[in-house]
C-alpha cells in the first residue's frame, strides 16, 4: 500500500495560455496551453526530490479542470482529495509576451478554487504530512479562502509543521491592506518571503530586521532574486545563487520552496538545504516549464557538498554545469 503525502500543497491552478508564435498579442491567433500555480509547481517538483506530495484544490467541471487534474499527476502528485465544482468554471490567465515584457492577464473571479472555504478541513486526511504548504496568494481570492487559512493555521499541528510563501500578487490586494499577509505568515513554522515583497508587506527585506518584526516562526528564508537567498534560524546564513543561463524565470521561486523543504524534511544541515533551493530553481530556469528536468543526481551532490569557490565558479547551461 502507497504511503500518503509527506507535504500537502493547498491553492488553486489555473490554465494558462502562452504566445504560440511571434508579434503583438492582438494579432496572435495560436496559442499554447498549459497549466500554473504556485502550490502545484512546489507540488510536481517535490517528487523529483524524492519526496511524496498532494495537492488539493478546486477546479471546475470542464477541459481546463480535467486537464489539470491529469498533468499534475503525472508528475507523482496526489490529487485525490481535489474537488470538481460542477457550477464554477477553471480559473485561467494568459501571458502576453511582447518586446515590452511578458504582462500577464487574469480571468479567475469567481473561479472554484475561490470557492474554497473551512469546510475543506472535513476531506483532509493528514496522517503522515509532515509539512503543509501554504502562500500568500489563496487568501487574497476570497473571504472563504481567507477563512481556509486560518482554520488550516488554527489547527493542533504537533510535529506537522506549515510553510507559507508570502507570494504577493498585488494585482490580488487592490483595495485589500496586504499586511494580512503579516498576521497569516506570523503563525506559520517556515516562512519564505522575497525581500521586495517583504518591503511591501512589512516595510523592510532586510533579513535581521524581518526576523526582529516576524520571531514566531521558527524558520525565515528572505530571497534575494538572483543574488542569492539568507536564512535566519539564529545566525543569519547568506547562501549566492548559483549563475544559470536563464530560459524562463516563471516559477523558480517555487520551486525552490521545494528544494528547501525537501532538504529541511532530510534533516540537511542549513547551507546544504540553501543550496537545494538554489539548484532547483536553476533547473527550472532553464526551462520554459514550471518544472525542470532534474540534474544528475552525481552533479547534485557535488554542488551540494563544493567549497564556497566551487560553488561560485559553477554554471548552469543547457548543455550542464561548466565551471567559469
Amino acid at each position: 500500500m502507497t504511503s500518503g503525502p509527506e507535504v500537502l500543497c493547498v491553492g488553486e491552478s489555473m490554465a494558462l495560455f502562452v504566445p504560440a508564435e511571434p508579434g503583438p498579442p492582438d494579432e496572435v491567433k495560436h496559442w499554447v496551453r498549459t497549466i500554473g500555480g504556485a502550490e502545484s509547481n512546489v507540488a510536481c517538483n517535490l517528487p523529483t526530490l524524492g519526496v511524496r506530495s498532494g495537492w488539493v484544490s478546486a477546479v471546475g467541471d470542464d477541459p481546463f479542470g480535467r486537464a489539470m487534474l491529469r498533468e499534475v499527476a503525472s508528475h507523482g502528485v496526489d490529487v485525490s482529495v481535489c474537488s470538481v465544482d460542477p457550477l464554477r468554471p477553471t480559473g485561467l490567465y494568459v501571458k502576453e509576451s511582447g518586446a515590452g515584457g511578458s504582462p500577464v492577464r487574469y480571468y479567475r473571479t469567481g473561479s472554484a478554487a475561490s470557492g474554497m472555504g473551512p469546510a475543506l478541513l472535513d476531506r483532509l486526511d493528514l496522517d503522515g504530512v509532515r509539512v503543509l504548504h501554504l502562500s500568500g496568494i489563496t487568501p487574497a481570492l476570497s473571504d472563504s479562502c481567507l477563512a481556509l487559512v486560518r482554520a488550516l493555521l488554527e489547527m493542533p499541528r504537533g510535529d506537522r509543521l506549515i510553510s507559507f510563501d508570502v507570494n504577493l500578487r498585488p494585482a490580488l490586494w487592490a483595495g485589500r491592506d496586504p499586511g494580512l499577509l503579516a498576521e497569516l505568515a506570523a503563525r506559520a513554522d517556515i516562512v519564505l518571503t522575497g525581500d521586495d515583497e517583504a518591503r511591501q508587506v512589512w516595510g523592510t527585506g532586510d533579513p535581521v530586521e524581518l526576523r526582529a518584526l516576524l520571531p514566531g516562526p521558527r524558520t525565515l528564508v528572505v530571497k534575494h532574486g538572483e543574488r542569492g537567498a539568507t536564512l535566519v534560524e539564529g545566525e543569519p546564513l547568506f547562501a549566492p545563487a548559483l549563475k544559470v543561463d536563464v530560459v524562463e524565470p516563471v516559477g523558480a521561486g517555487d520551486a525552490f520552496a521545494a528544494g528547501f523543504l525537501a532538504a529541511t524534511l532530510r534533516g540537511a544541515p542549513p547551507l546544504e538545504r540553501l543550496r537545494q533551493g538554489h539548484l532547483q530553481a536553476a533547473v527550472t530556469l532553464l526551462t520554459h516549464d514550471d518544472v525542470g528536468v532534474p540534474l544528475p543526481r552525481p552533479v547534485v551532490d557535488t554542488l551540494l557538498r563544493a567549497d564556497p569557490d566551487e560553488w561560485r565558479s559553477a554554471r548552469l547551461t543547457g548543455e550542464g554545469v561548466v565551471l567559469t
